[in-house]
């Protein structure tokens, strides 16, 4: 079962060689590795990946939805997609592909369950109340369903068709893509959201061994709140996507 792995570069070029390493490591190594680099400008970009692997440097920030388009290029069966601030732990491409053999969805090294979720129309329908995370956040040891998942995406490459269906708004262009993917095969395909085990005495099955070192620095996007591309603060725009996929029908684990 073959693989291609996405990385993605903005602003943490440093990374990147740590992340081509992690991949290196990998029990079940990837059968390529291709780079979006999006828009690096002199935020210490690292131009030597790109002697390692194939690279796409562009000049625009075209937001967090163009690696998805980018992974269009892959050959592979399967694809993984990394955050830039993810680095996995060396069975984390096994742990996705034995998951996916008892539980075939998009998977995620994080994600969010909302237990008891407010009504789709209902004014005060917040992102970030309600719910609880899996993944390298906490541990579990056992394969979780969830409503969304980020940081990794590991996902078959046909799906993509699925992702792209329905196209973003251009005013969710730092936001969103991971509430769309799990909305999309849910309403195309019925196929559903985990997280596979993160079982706290093996950090090598982790899709992300160093979230909390690198993910709260000032490149973050969560910390940051920077604003979209029409102004609005990226904590409100995750807030407004999040009710605008439920009115449109995206339904929530506890909703079904």
């Amino acid at each position: 079962m073959s693989i291609t792995v996405i990385l993605n570069g903005y602003k943490r070029g440093s990374n990147l060689d740590e992340q081509y390493e992690a991949l290196q490591n990998q029990t079940i190594k990837p059968d390529e590795i291709l780079l979006w680099y999006n828009n690096p400008g002199d935020s210490d970009p690292n131009y030597e990946i790109g002697t390692k692997v194939p690279t796409a440097y562009c000049t625009a920030n075209f937001g967090v939805w163009a690696r998805f388009a980018f992974a269009l290029n892959a050959k592979s069966e399967y694809i993984c997609i990394f955050d830039d601030d993810t680095i996995p732990g060396k069975k984390w491409l096994e742990n996705c592909l034995n998951t996916m053999k008892t539980h075939e969805g998009l998977l995620g090294t994080v994600g969010l369950y909302y237990p008891q979720p407010l009504p789709a129309n209902h004014p005060h329908c917040s992102y970030y109340e309600y719910y609880e995370r899996y993944g390298w956040v906490s541990g579990n040891d056992e394969i979780k369903q969830v409503d969304l998942v980020g940081h990794s995406w590991f996902f078959k490459k046909e799906w993509l068709s699925d992702y792209w269906r329905e196209l973003p708004d251009p005013k969710y262009n730092i936001c969103g893509e991971d509430m769309h993917f799990s909305y999309m095969l849910q309403k195309y395909r019925g196929i559903p959201t985990y997280v596979p085990a993160h079982p706290k005495n093996d950090i090598e099955m982790w899709g992300s061994t160093k979230g909390s070192e690198y993910g709260g620095d000032a490149n973050s996007l969560w910390e940051t709140n920077q604003p979209t591309e029409v102004g609005t603060p990226f904590k409100q725009a995750m807030h407004d996507y999040f009710v605008e996929q439920r009115r449109k029908g995206w339904k929530l684990i506890a909703e079904v």
